[in-house]
């Protein structure tokens, strides 16, 4: 008999969902479901290839391999889980792994031929429904479809990748972190767009999970209203991190007692205070600059809101990361032109079906994402906040002075796509 420690909760459904915590793609490896066989996912199965990617799978005796974009499904509970994923084939290979709307888990691993490593790494799925309660989230309606909040975790394997084992269980506990946010920081879930929030996985240890509840479009206001904030205090635990960025959209409302100094004020320490009565541990994010080059010379965009935010910080002693600052420095350094490459900035016809050239000053490609991760991993650790017991112990040291180039990045994008930019600004 299994112990619960350890064991999906998976085995304790209805048997309905056919689902158990191994499945194996090898012919070799036993498993608690062994697939050698292209099978495509529906509900009633509980598990099986997804979007459209089965032709594309090819199997082997070791398990499957592909060279393009496969996607495999498993429908789950809401929680946190613990990914083991077993890689390797008869010829050498390169994986990269995403789960759900994009969240980078592994980056271009590569396996020797007639090798196997197993990589492993943790996964918060969230559903709309609000625990103890009959509220949902209010989803918008582009984000009734993402993978984010359907009822199934998603895996993706890019790159040249060879694939013999998944098993999923329920670790005995993680430290959560949380993320409220904006554009800047939700998940997108097709590009090429991209926030800094969906590459942090790829940089959190095995003892703790980020769940990324933010949204495009969001500002302090809708984000409570839409009840995502009462969704991450129904699950927060003690010790758990808030980390909150917000701006962009707070500095569109307009009236008396909004601003800065007024409802944005009021909102964060709102936040701080409901992280705080529930044990957890709030930091503050200032927002992400604009990419506003007049004459060469980058021009402040947000106003008051990243003192406003500053001066939060000190008065209710929160650990507080500027990303404002961070930015700028990117920018500058990189210079009107190369900082381009930041944001989703693509002539026309670089994508299926992309006629019109994309042109956006706000809201980021993989790389520039990935840049603004680092810059906040390293204020993390400069400032000693002991959220960076949660990182990973060989992080790459990173100067905003000295940002990196394109040419750095390197990892796979994912197939699907749209041109319609997120919402917010």
């Amino acid at each position: 008999m299994k112990s619960k420690l350890g064991c999906s909760l998976v085995l304790f459904l209805s048997a309905t969902l056919g689902f158990a915590q191994s499945i194996s793609f090898s012919k070799t490896r036993k498993a608690d479901i062994n697939l050698t066989e292209n099978k495509t996912y529906s509900e009633d199965i509980g598990y099986g290839f997804d979007l459209n990617s089965e032709s594309q799978v090819k199997f082997e005796k070791q398990g499957f391999t592909a060279d393009t974009s496969v996607y495999f499904s498993v429908k789950l509970p809401e929680g946190n889980y613990k990914i083991d994923v077993v890689l390797g084939g008869e010829n050498a290979s390169e994986t990269t792994i995403k789960t759900e709307s994009r969240r980078l888990m592994l980056a271009q691993e590569k396996v020797d031929a007639h090798q196997t490593k197993t990589f492993s790494f943790n996964v918060h799925l969230h559903h709309q429904e609000i625990a103890n309660t009959s509220e949902k989230v209010n989803l918008k309606p582009r984000e009734l479809n993402v993978l984010d909040w359907d009822k199934k975790l998603t895996l993706e394997f890019l790159g040249n990748s060879a694939v013999q084992q998944i098993t999923i269980t329920l670790p005995d506990h993680l430290t959560t972190i949380f993320l409220a946010g904006d554009s800047t920081v939700t998940n997108q879930d097709l590009e090429p767009w991209a926030s800094w929030g969906q590459l942090l996985p790829l940089y959190v240890n095995q003892d703790a999970v980020v769940a990324n509840y933010a949204a495009s479009g969001a500002s302090l206001s809708s984000f409570k209203a839409r009840k995502r904030l009462e969704k991450i205090l129904s699950l927060l635990k003690r010790n758990d991190y808030l980390i909150i960025e917000f701006g962009h959209n707070d500095e569109k409302i307009k009236g008396e007692g909004n601003g800065a100094y007024g409802l944005y004020t009021k909102l964060l320490t709102e936040f701080i205070e409901a992280a705080r009565a529930k044990g957890g541990i709030p930091i503050l994010a200032t927002p992400t600059q604009r990419r506003a080059f007049k004459d060469g010379k980058l021009q402040p965009t947000h106003g008051d809101f990243p003192d406003a935010m500053r001066k939060v910080a000190k008065k209710m002693e929160v650990p507080l990361i500027d990303i404002t600052k961070a930015t700028t420095k990117m920018y500058e350094n990189w210079g009107d032109e190369i900082s381009r490459k930041a944001f989703v900035q693509y002539p026309a016809n670089t994508f299926p079906g992309q006629t019109e050239k994309l042109e956006d000053n706000t809201h980021f490609s993989n790389f520039g994402a990935n840049e603004i991760c680092l810059a906040f991993m390293q204020e993390i650790k400069q400032k000693n906040v002991s959220l960076q017991d949660c990182f990973k112990t060989n992080l790459p040291k990173y100067d905003p002075k000295k940002p990196n180039q394109l040419s750095s990045w390197t990892v796979p994008r994912s197939p699907r796509f749209e041109s319609i930019k997120p919402y917010g600004n």
